[in-house]
């Protein structure tokens, strides 16, 4: 593997792609897929790469990973220069107050700080605010601010990749450039000449507000089978084992009603036969990434998920075991290489 999976995630993480908005990740990927095969964008933005040759005779596999992050919208200035907003996807509302963030504009891109009422002032107010009630200081006036900031841009949580301890690493945006880093990774160590599909990898837009990039992307694509790598829940304080997977312990594959069964089994059994370490997730229904709309598009395909268990999701300080992240992508090359 020559590719370093933490300088990998650092610079997929660095980079702004809040939904609807994500041009600069995605020019971003694009620069990381170029060496691996013909690479184009999508109307809705999302990256489709064909990589190595295709064939007639072979079916064809998608690799699919959500590119996009959850954040907020600009949707107006205040007379005393703070900006309001609205979120774009599943935000918590309950960690913002006192976050640092980043306002995508057409030109540039601004610091600023979310307004926090110091708990002296408060007078015990443990509620969190509504995502309406939340305000963004910037520092400048609103004459100022109408002149660099334009409703309908973008903010994201300003946190960078960090180190913890052993191979865990936290920051904002690894859902799902966890998935992404992983499909990257799997190309890298791909051995195509074991390889049976005609493949194509999709690092798809706007999975945070309807799963719209993988919808659109993959009626372009027809193919019969696809693999989508997201990330799921890892257990932490207060959380039920059984609802869960572990860091560390390895991708957690998919198995629902809704997933072809052919394929989680022979994930399964790829997973067993190579010494990769796994986990099983159970859903009893849709499984809430971008598989519900692939599996229906154009006349259908079989999935399965593929998922790096994370801490935190959807908070600023999201936190990932790297070894989850090669597992992952040591077992899509394996499975591409078996099947």
């Amino acid at each position: 593997m020559s590719l370093n999976t933490f300088e990998l995630l650092g610079g997929l993480v660095e980079v702004s792609g809040v939904s609807g908005n994500e041009n600069n990740v995605v020019e971003y990927a694009k620069g990381l897929l170029d060496k691996y095969g013909k690479t184009e964008t999508g109307v809705l933005g999302s990256v489709l790469c064909k990589v190595g040759e295709y064939y007639e005779n072979r079916p064809d596999m998608l690799i699919d990973a959500h590119i996009d992050e959850i954040g907020m919208i600009v949707t107006y200035i205040t007379d005393d220069g703070f900006l309001k907003v609205s979120g774009v996807g599943g935000l918590d509302n309950r960690v913002l107050p006192g976050q640092r963030v980043k306002i995508c504009t057409d030109d540039t891109v601004l610091d600023g700080v979310i307004v926090s009422t110091p708990p002296h002032l408060s007078h015990g107010d443990k509620n969190a605010a509504d995502i309406d009630d939340i305000c963004i200081d910037t520092g400048l006036t609103k004459s100022e601010a109408a002149s660099k900031i334009s409703l309908g841009d973008r903010v994201y949580i300003a946190n960078s990749l960090e180190r913890l301890c052993g191979e865990r690493v936290t920051s904002h945006a690894l859902d799902n450039r966890a998935g992404c880093a992983a499909v990257i990774l799997a190309l890298d160590m791909l051995d195509m000449s074991k390889l049976k599909y005609n493949l194509c990898v999709m690092l798809s837009t706007q999975e945070e507000v309807g799963e719209r990039g993988a919808k659109t992307g993959s009626f372009s694509v027809k193919c019969d089978k696809a693999v989508i790598v997201d990330v799921s829940f890892a257990h932490t304080k207060g959380e039920s084992v059984s609802q869960c997977g572990e860091l560390g312990k390895g991708a957690m594959i998919g198995f629902a009603p809704s997933l072809s069964r052919e394929m989680s089994n022979e994930m399964k059994q790829t997973a067993e036969e190579n010494g990769i370490p796994f986990q099983i997730e159970i859903m009893s229904g849709k499984t809430g990434t971008n598989a519900d709309v692939i599996g229906v598009s154009g006349c259908g395909a079989k999935t399965v998920t593929l998922s790096v268990p994370i801490k935190h999701m959807h908070t600023p300080a999201e936190v990932v075991d790297m070894t989850d992240i090669e597992n992952s992508a040591k077992l899509i090359c394996a499975y591409l290489e078996r099947n």
